[in-house]
């Protein structure tokens, strides 16, 4: 009995080997930048309650964006790992210029949006409440550390354009470096201009946006510079701006399997900024204690991150090649890796929460909020791993119509509308809430439970009419 679960849950030594070359510099590369801005976030942290949250309220915003890019480029990666996995370069070409394409459309509409309506877009976060905070203070430097920010949204686009496309080809060691190397320069610059060390100006916020802007730019800079040197390596690129030329067709497929996922990514990140909206009525300590809990969340969530790159990669490249059999034992094999991961992750966090607040040198009623909200964090983390791999499985196999079901129309039928209801018409607690959105994917699980094991994902997208 042994014997057969682990034939079907457990892999083999070349099975990790091989996970461990593909994922090891993701999670290098992420854990980096988790960590920067968990140190960031105890920089800004400095200036005040009101400075952080003015802070966490942009970064609120712009995660909209952000998943905007991650569900266009997302969408042309399917047919770009496939491609990859058949072994052809000219595919992968004709979806590296859509994602380009796409990402300069959604970073001009981004711009306009948020420069034209910056101040009502901040607004709806401050809320007067008993718990007090300078509601003018914390505007205004939302407002200062968002105009420099959008700066660096093009940069943003151009660095998702080429690393995805290089971790589609298994090349994850230079998207790992250029991270690397843009978050120290991000951490060593945001040093000196927030606080004025080293003969620089104190900054304050606006130090930390530009400390940001110049590392995007300096990633962006890497990647193509390093990938422009690499043509034999990365044939993909050689040719890919002599024009903008698409395949009707290709354009057609990547419109009908990535539209779904472009909205579901945007409409789920705007149900998840409405979800932390509705815990922002319960005052600035509220919105100081999330924004630390979902730092510190990430910082822990670097592997589950990198376990959705894995499955993306892999199972996309097999089901590329039409291994549709060795596809489904690899996938079932990552989804058991990853949650049994992260019960032991989420038991770390549990474990740490009243030590991590320290850090902050928050005061002490953000602190005591803070440590609640990490534990139910950290027990609820297995559920969430769970989720975001069977996401990934289901998107592998260009099945972006039941990604949106299963991610978008949930967080808007069941988590939002429950946040909601919580927080402005119940007599719970923030923690208790917290805790009852968090454990909602509950129901989310069970969902994808019966997808996985119905195979309805395992399926080969291209075929050499597209390509």
């Amino acid at each position: 009995m042994f014997q057969h679960f682990k034939k079907k849950f457990i892999g083999d030594k070349s099975f990790y080997h091989k996970l461990l070359i593909l994922v090891f510099p993701i999670i290098i590369q992420q854990g980096i930048a988790n960590f920067v801005n968990l140190i960031d976030n105890v920089m800004v942290g400095q200036l005040g309650t009101e400075s952080m949250s003015g802070v966490a309220i942009v970064n609120q915003l712009l995660f909209v964006y952000s998943l905007a890019v991650f569900g266009g480029v997302s969408g042309a990666s399917i047919y770009g790992a496939q491609f990859y996995g058949k072994g052809d370069h000219e595919g992968v070409r004709f979806t590296f210029r859509f994602k380009m394409l796409f990402t300069f459309a959604a970073t001009v509409i981004a711009i306009f949006i948020l420069k034209t309506w910056d101040t009502n877009l901040i607004s709806l976060f401050l809320t007067e409440t008993e718990s007090g905070g300078n509601l003018s203070y914390t505007l205004s430097e939302a407002e200062h550390y968002l105009a420099v920010m959008l700066i660096g949204l093009i940069p943003f686009g151009i660095s998702q354009t080429y690393a995805s496309t290089l971790r589609e080809t298994g090349e994850t060691f230079s998207p790992m470096i250029a991270s690397c190397i843009a978050i120290l320069m991000n951490l060593f610059l945001n040093y000196c201009l927030i606080f004025g060390n080293f003969g620089a100006p104190k900054l304050g916020v606006t130090g930390a946006a530009i400390g940001t802007v110049i590392s995007r730019y300096t990633e962006a800079i890497f990647l193509m510079i390093r990938t422009e040197r690499n043509k034999h390596r990365f044939i993909f690129i050689d040719g890919v701006y002599r024009s903008f030329f698409i395949p009707k067709i290709i354009v057609k497929q990547i419109f009908v399997t990535g539209t779904p996922l472009i909205l579901n990514e945007i409409l789920w990140s705007l149900g998840t900024t409405m979800i932390n909206q509705s815990y922002s009525t319960k005052g600035l300590i509220v919105v100081a204690a999330t924004n630390i809990t979902s730092t510190v969340w990430n910082l822990f969530c670097v592997i589950m991150t990198a376990m959705g790159s894995a499955v993306s990669i892999i199972v996309g490249q097999l089901l590329g090649a039409g291994k549709i059999d060795e596809a489904k034992d690899t996938d079932t094999k990552l989804i058991f890796f990853t949650v049994i991961l992260h019960m032991l992750i989420g038991l770390a966090i549990i474990l740490s929460a009243p030590y991590i607040p320290m850090i902050y040198h928050a005061e002490e009623a953000v602190s005591e909020l803070t440590t609640r909200l990490l534990v139910v964090a950290g027990a609820a983390l297995p559920l969430h791993a769970f989720v975001h791999v069977t996401y990934f499985t289901l998107r592998s196999g260009g099945k972006t119509m039941i990604t949106f079901l299963f991610d978008c129309v949930y967080t808007w039928v069941i988590s939002f509308p429950l946040a909601f209801t919580l927080c402005r018409w119940s007599g719970l607690s923030i923690v208790a809430i917290y805790f009852c959105v968090q454990f909602a994917d509950g129901l989310k699980v069970l969902i994808g439970l019966k997808l996985l094991h119905s195979g309805v994902w395992a399926k080969r997208i291209i075929t050499d009419e597209v390509s």
